[in-house]
């Protein structure tokens, strides 16, 4: 059995393979999990969305969603998966689910958990628009566009206005789905704890603070078998000096003799 470092790996590595569009490579390390998460299950269901695989995205986010029932993405992407198997009325209540776990929030932001997406109300009621359209609720459509745009951003104004005046000309609109390339990551001080830590560190030559240790760094002492001339025997220096005076201690004149 993998250990839970070689796990948190192999979830690093799906992510970067799922950022690269190596899907196989992703699925692959997505499903070595003996007991997986819902956002593990929510990855696989979006690689196999990516993949043009929609049934089996399906199966993965009826996983995510069954473990954690308050996954509003989840549901939002599962709606996604029904929409493009033409289940629309699976769709719709997949929507409406995803709408109710907003609990009247404008967003959700899923950045604190690893995943790269804010999941707007107004991405919702666009796509709960968008799936009674292709049931034939036209007016319900055009209800679900006005909210959107009463709760969207002024980066999203334009965009429902559009969709709104093909709703009102019957017009069949195409869902929003998650950004492409974006699963649920490990968290980053997770991986740092499961690199090696030099505690001792590398050993380096310090200069002392104290001044006489640094002059003598900089002009290190004379080794003791030095070969100048006449230091052969310190002694020999004591032994030459001129006879001193034996009242006063100063060298009497004329030296040694």
């Amino acid at each position: 059995m993998p250990s839970l470092g070689d796990l948190l790996r192999e979830w690093d590595r799906g992510a970067q393979a799922v950022a690269r569009g190596d899907w196989d490579c992703a699925l692959r390390l997505f499903s070595g999990y003996p007991e997986p998460s819902a956002r593990m299950c929510f990855n696989v269901g979006c690689v196999h969305l990516l993949a043009g695989n929609p049934e089996a995205a399906l199966r993965a986010f009826d996983q995510a969603v069954t473990k954690d029932t308050c996954m509003a993405v989840g549901f939002f992407q599962r709606g996604v998966a029904s929409f493009q198997l033409e289940r629309f009325q699976e769709a719709l209540c997949d929507f409406r689910l995803a709408l109710a776990q907003l609990r009247d929030n404008t967003a959700i932001d899923y950045t604190q958990l690893g995943l790269r997406f804010k999941l707007h109300a107004w991405e919702v009621l666009f796509n709960l628009g968008a799936a009674q359209c292709r049931l034939g609720l036209w007016a319900e459509a055009t209800r679900s566009l006005e909210e959107a745009l009463s709760k969207g951003s002024e980066g999203a104004r334009d965009h429902l206005c559009t969709a709104l005046d093909q709703v009102q000309k019957q017009v069949h609109l195409q869902p929003r789905q998650g950004p492409r390339g974006e699963v649920f990551r490990p968290h980053r001080w997770h991986l740092e704890l499961l690199e090696p830590v030099d505690f001792l560190g590398k050993a380096k030559v310090v200069s002392s603070a104290f001044p006489a240790d640094r002059q003598e760094d900089i002009q290190p002492q004379q080794p003791q078998g030095c070969s100048h001339r006449g230091l052969e025997n310190p002694h020999r220096l004591w032994s030459q000096e001129a006879p001193r005076d034996r009242d006063t201690g100063r060298p009497r004149a004329g030296g040694a003799g």
